[in-house]
């Protein structure tokens, strides 16, 4: 073989480099040497990228080329041998080649040859390292000399260690270092020997024994007048702060706080005068400013790390800075010759103190910080108290201009970098107001009030400074507007004390201790009062102004100990009407919207002004309390006719034309009102946030645009207020509880992206998921994307609602459905859903059997409605539909022998089938689960396809057996027939009936409820006083009602009640005929006492729409006589109770008012309901926020109990006592067995809040366990606390202004 050329040697040299380089820190880890050629020998075992050197690479290629054609030939002659018989393996022909090859000539040729070359090689590499390292050395010497002459004025690199220096740091160089620093020294020396500190790693320097020696030498030189030198050292304090340990680190903080607390103590150093000014192109001035920045850095920085070092580190940095805060010249008694004190700089470098927030966040260093205020600084905290109150002096004695002047800063254009004596005093103001703004927050910070202040009598207290606070935003000047730029609004003092007042209202304990209070609210109140009385509220007071104090006044509204406050003021009995902050906004809000108040009267601020008060306001009337105490402003007609006036507005701004001038002024014209309009809107929508807001709001006739307002907000997913923490679920729940709220919603297109919406999810799946990424099988019946669209379905399908939106409407029923065609209204839901009664309906659905379950669960849940399962099975037969199924789903095994097919489908049809054929308690039906069970037999419930019910389902419970009369029942009857005095026999009455009740509730029922009942109305409504409805002669027989006709609604009705009467043993035959008589007797009767009403709500065009629950279970009470049952009706409609118990009794009701009949909202939802709701907030809280967390109203599920007697909710005898109460006690018990309800349902409302179905559990689940007479006491109670104000709302239905 050739010899190597000089460039296939150079080649070589570099692919050992390479090779050599990766393997560096292996082979210098290497112990010995030995160690490290055991390293390189198994290299390819232990290095990963063995295979990709380029050395590696080169001595494979040269094997191939020498011993290639040999290795083969070898290779071929194994194969031979194998295909004559010889069996041999893989391992057995490699190490029979590997032997040949390395015997062979061949091999001993190349091996000599490779050897030769890397002896070369290496050699000729080692001579070369030699010689680089000789020229590496010679370089680095040259550069150290010339390093060690030249002056450095550059910046030093903060980031140098000791790998790249060329020195350690040692104790004689800091002596030398030391001795060069002397002042005596000449310029050039102190540069070097300081440039030489500077580029040493702080490290080194600071552990040598005379760092202590050098830390002084150091804080004397900051004071030479070189600003060079003091600049350097400087620089080198920062590199300490970023680079060293915290107990370094302070000692260098400490030093320079106290060389600043001695400068400004010293009268040689000329401190500026407040007259004078800080000019900070000043040389001196500059060099303080610099150190001053230098502290305040590192205070802002120190929180994030001295929480890991010992207490008194932290202690003495927190120390050093309050003392130099602190520090007081001997003043003079002419303000504008005042010395600046270092808090002036301070508050220069960090106007918001920013230093302060970070040292008060964490409870470690703020600990510190208070107890040393309270010890032996609390002057800074004087200090601050103080300059807040000679600003707010100033802003009152100044002329307007002059303050506004001092407020934002105008600079002086001569002296661009010159801050006057004013604004120093207001940038030491602002530092100060964020000081004590954030000292509010903690409660060791509040405890440091009261304070004394000098040359002012009295303490000034922690109400008072809240006081000063608030007046700074009266009287302090602002930006002329709102959208005025950052950098002016963002140091206004109003905002800033805004900001301070938001922080305490989201802080519970702060606003408890600080806002809550009676003469912080009149404060606050007061250039309102001074407004309606025709002043100005204060010199000074501006739109912004007033549109602070509203955001504060908002604030506090939307929290429960806030907005109590302002309703009833610190004495909740209060009887002083529109003395509290409630009434005051109410009336202020009411004038603004009425244009009743001048003094701003073509402002532009002033929609702005408006909707921030009716903000407050309806932070207040979106509560059921808030609403009772601002009913009377009718703040709804106010809004509503605001709202017409600019929707008019609105439709007459001129189209702009392209290329005007008044394109830009006509754009921002009509923005600014549709902005208004859609404030309005807003703001009556809130109306329906209670039961009896909703009625308000009906009345306005704006609930279209409202609900579509919503809607569009809903649809862009906006939050429908700052203050509110849900969205509008609960708002859709109230709305679709009434009739013309469901209507509204379908019009707005509401139901129509909630159905679209459902079908997306569960027909089709998202849009967004890839088809590589299949849907995975749904485990429960409904599915979680599902979830939401069912509970948005259940909230909206109450009765009023499906009665509007499906009564007399026929299914499509279509011979065939388009794949793509998607359901957009109710019926459509019924029909692809739930009465799949036709092939093409079952072929239209992607997933059959998951939609259809989710049809029949939401079938089960509307259907707990009873007068909606009427309705449906009127309509559309239903239960025919659901038998028809099941006889589909039948196997027959033999011709006597047949087995229902169990599936997902069939057992939900039985469950279904079931709940809607039977009537009964939680004791009185049996509910076949929808479960299968792990056994043998996992489904041991009959199924059938036909009627009867299996009696399985039918509970044992003991029915209608007859109690002996008790003793105390006795002297109740007794007490009917012999007293005198009507008050005192009533109460008599009451008592005894509430003693019977508590004792032996059971006696309370059979032929002794009867007479209880009979006797208690026929002497109630004898006197005159107790009648709340005339009395009406009625003279019909039953030949004249005979022929008359009832709803398919009553008549199925009808039928069930028999049912249960039958069940319970209550009816005999017969009975269907007279309920049917004293149906139609009812009917003719309130008709005589309705009136005529044009209405498109389908529920106002004619008779009560559902059936009549009422009448119906007091024919069961009353035993099935049909005498009886109507003469008790006809007495009993006299009674307020009647109004709220028998809900036909009202149905456009000439008793009621117009606009009221109109609404088609009952008084059980708008006063009944809405006291319930206002009482769960009050009483059970936790019950109250479940509901709100849920998105659902307690006024729908409460209706609903209401409107069918708790039938499937309670069991007979509970009705009966529900019923007897109510007559006994007075219809205010209806909304406390409510409340009672909740109370005992209170810990399976918080875990179905969890679980997310709520609603559903409500709707379907009978109320188990709960008993009328468990609660008697804790509803005596609550009729002590509420029953006046019911009573009287009660007795207010009649009202033309409720």
């Amino acid at each position: 073989m050739a010899p190597l050329s000089s460039e296939d040697q150079a080649m070589v040299q570099a692919m050992l480099r390479q090779l050599f380089q990766s393997v560096k820190e292996k082979i210098t880890g290497a112990p010995s040497l030995e160690c490290a050629e055991e390293i390189l020998l198994h290299l390819e075992e232990t290095d990963e990228n063995f295979h990709n050197y380029e050395f590696v690479k080169y001595l494979r290629q040269h094997i191939c080329t020498t011993l290639g054609s040999m290795i083969e030939e070898e290779m071929e002659k194994c194969t031979s041998d194998e295909n004559q018989g010889e069996e041999c393996g893989y391992d057995t022909v490699v190490q029979h080649v590997s032997k040949r090859t390395q015997e062979s000539k061949e091999y001993k040729e190349m091996m000599h040859y490779l050897k030769n070359i890397m002896i070369a090689v290496v050699e000729s590499m080692i001579n070369k390292f030699e010689e680089d390292e000789t020229q590496s050395q010679e370089r680095q010497r040259k550069i150290q000399k010339e390093k060690s002459r030249s002056y450095c004025t550059d910046n030093c690199s903060d980031s140098d260690s000791s790998f790249n220096q060329s020195y350690r740091f040692c104790q004689g160089k800091l002596q030398l270092i030391l001795d060069q620093l002397d002042p005596g020294q000449p310029k050039e020396m102190r540069y070097e020997a300081l440039q030489t500190l500077c580029s040493a790693p702080p490290s080194d320097v600071l552990n040598c024994e005379n760092w202590t020696t050098l830390c002084e030498k150091l804080t004397m030189s900051l004071s030479d007048p070189d600003p060079v030198f003091s600049d350097r050292i400087l620089k080198f304090y920062a590199q300490t702060f970023s680079l060293s340990p915290l107990h370094m680190t302070k000692e260098i903080y400490t030093r320079l706080a106290k060389y600043l607390e001695l400068y400004f103590l010293s009268r040689e150093n000329r401190i500026p005068t407040l007259s004078a000014g800080v000019d900070i192109t000043n040389p001196n001035m500059t060099r303080l400013l610099k150190k001053v920045r230098l502290l305040n850095e590192y205070q802002k920085e120190a929180p994030s790390f001295w929480i890991r070092h010992p207490d008194k580190y932290m202690e003495e940095i927190v120390e050093s800075t309050l003392s130099l805060l602190t520090v007081k010249h001997d003043q003079s008694h002419v303000v504008s010759q005042k010395i600046l004190d270092p808090i002036y700089f301070f508050a220069l470098v960090d106007t918001k103190a920013v230093w302060f927030k970070k040292w008060m966040h964490a409870h470690y260093s703020r600990t510190t910080v208070l107890r040393l205020l309270e010890k032996k600084y609390k002057s800074l905290i004087t200090t601050a108290v103080q300059q807040c109150i000679q600003y707010l002096e100033l802003c009152k004695t100044m002329k307007a201009d002059e303050t506004l002047r001092h407020s934002k800063h105008c600079r002086n254009k001569q002296k661009p970098f010159h801050y006057l004596g004013q604004e120093l005093q207001y940038i030491y103001f602002i530092h100060s107001l964020c000081l004590l703004g954030r000292l509010l927050i903690y409660t060791q910070g509040r405890k440091l009030f009261p304070i004394k202040l000098k040359n002012k009598k009295g303490l000034v207290s922690l109400i008072d400074l809240l006081v000063l606070f608030i007046q700074l935003i009266c009287y302090s000047p602002s930006c002329p507007k709102m959208t005025s730029a950052a950098h002016s609004e963002n140091y206004s003092p109003a905002s800033m004390v805004t900001e301070i007042l938001w922080m305490l209202c989201d802080q519970k304990e702060c606003a408890v201790k600080c806002l809550y209070n009676n003469i912080v609210i009149e404060t606050l109140l007061q250039p309102i009062h001074n407004l309606m009385k025709g002043t100005e509220a204060s010199p000074n007071c501006s739109e912004t102004a007033l549109i602070h104090i509203a955001d504060i006044l908002a604030r506090i509204a939307s929290v429960e100990e806030g907005l109590i406050l302002l309703l009833y003021g610190d004495n909740m009995n209060s009887s002083e009407e529109g003395s509290t902050g409630a009434h005051i906004i109410a009336q202020f809000s009411k004038k603004l919207l009425d244009e009743d108040i001048s003094i701003f009267s073509g402002s532009e601020m002033l929609p702005v002004v408006k909707g921030a008060f009716i903000s407050v306001c309806r932070q207040i009337y979106s509560t059921c309390e808030g609403l009772q105490v601002l009913i009377t402003y009718n703040l709804h007609e106010s809004l509503a006719k605001a709202w017409k006036k600019t929707s008019l507005l609105s439709e007459r701004i001129p189209t702009p034309v392209e290329g005007s001038d008044s394109v830009s002024s006509v754009s921002q014209e009509s923005q600014n009102i549709m902005a208004w309009e859609d404030n309005l809107l807003d703001d009556l929508l809130h109306f329906a946030a209670t039961p009896k807001g909703l009625l308000l709001l009906q009345r306005t006739v704006a609930i279209n645009e409202c609900v579509t307002f919503m809607f569009n907000r809903y649809a862009k997913k906006l939050q429908d207020s700052r203050h509110k923490k849900f969205g509008y679920q609960v708002l859709v729940t109230q709305v679709a509880s009434t009739a013309a709220g469901a209507i509204a919603l379908k019009k707005s297109g509401f139901i129509n992206a909630l159905t679209t919406e459902l079908w997306s999810n569960l027909e089709y799946g998202r849009d967004d998921v890839r088809v590589t990424h299949p849907r995975t099988t749904p485990v429960d019946p409904i599915d979680r994307s599902c979830q939401k669209s069912f509970l948005a379905l259940v909230s909206l399908l109450s009765y009023p609602a499906i009665y509007e939106l499906v009564s007399n409407q026929e299914l499509p029923n279509k011979a065939e459905y388009s794949l793509r065609e998607v359901p957009t209204c109710v019926i459509d839901i019924i029909d692809r859903l739930i009465i799949l009664n036709s092939e093409a309906k079952i072929h239209s659905l992607f997933n059959y059997e998951q939609s259809h379950i989710f049809g029949l669960r939401l079938l089960s849940v509307i259907c707990c409605d009873l007068d909606t399962l009427l309705l449906l099975e009127a309509q559309y037969q239903v239960s025919e539909m659901l038998l028809n199924a099941q006889e589909e789903n039948i196997l027959e095994t033999s011709e006597s022998h047949r087995d229902f097919i169990i599936d997902g489908l069939s057992v939900e049809r039985n469950h279904v089938l079931v709940r809607i054929n039977l009537v009964g308690g939680p004791l009185e039906r049996i509910l076949p689960p929808r479960m299968l069970e792990q056994s043998d037999n996992p489904y041991p419930w009959p199924m059938f396809s036909s009627y009867p019910l299996p009696n399985c389902y039918l509970s044992d419970i003991t029915r209608n057996s007859d109690i002996k009369q008790d003793s105390d029942l006795g002297r109740l009857l007794l007490c009917l027939k012999i007293s005198d005095k009507q008050t005192e026999w009533i109460e008599i009455c009451q008592r005894q009936f509430c003693k019977i009740m508590k004792a032996k509730p059971d006696t309370i029922s059979g032929e002794a409820l009867v007479e209880l009942l009979e006797n208690f109305v026929f002497h109630l409504t004898e006197s005159q006083s107790e009648c709340y409805f005339p009395s009406v002669e009625y003279t019909a027989t039953d030949a004249n009602v005979k022929n008359e006709s009832l709803s398919s609604v009553q008549q199925l009705g009808i039928k069930m009640t028999v049912r249960y009467g039958k069940f319970l043993n209550l009816l005999q035959d017969g009975a269907e005929s007279h309920l049917a008589l004293v149906l139609k007797h009812c009917e003719r009767f309130l008709k005589q006492q309705q009136t005529s009403v044009k209405s498109s709500l389908l529920s106002l065009q004619g008779n009560y729409t559902g059936h009549d629950w009422f009448v119906s279970s007091l024919f069961m009470i009353m035993l099935g006589d049909k005498e009886k049952t109507f003469q008790f009706l006809h007495q009993f409609s006299r009674l307020l109770t009647s109004a709220f118990l028998w809900l036909p009794r009202l149905h456009i009701s000439s008793y009621l008012p117009i606009d009221t009949v109109k609404s088609g909202i009952h008084p059980v939802y708008f006063c009944c309901t809405h006291y319930v709701e206002m009482l769960l907030k009050t009483e059970l809280p936790l019950v109250f926020s479940a509901f709100h967390m849920s998105g659902f109203a307690p006024s729908q599920i409460c209706l609903q109990w209401i409107t069918q007697c708790f039938w499937n909710y309670l069991d007979w005898i509970e009705i009966c006592h529900y019923i007897a109460t109510c007559v006994f006690l007075g219809p205010d018990y209806q909304v406390y067995i409510c409340i009672a309800i909740f109370k005992h349902l209170q810990q399976d409302i918080l875990q179905h809040t969890q679980t997310q179905d709520l609603q559903v559990f409500l709707k379907e689940e009978a109320l188990r366990g709960f008993r009328v007479s468990d609660y008697f006491e804790y509803m005596e109670n609550l009729e002590q606390n509420y029953r006046t104000v019911l009573l009287r709302d009660m007795r207010n239905i009649r009202v033309q202004s409720t």
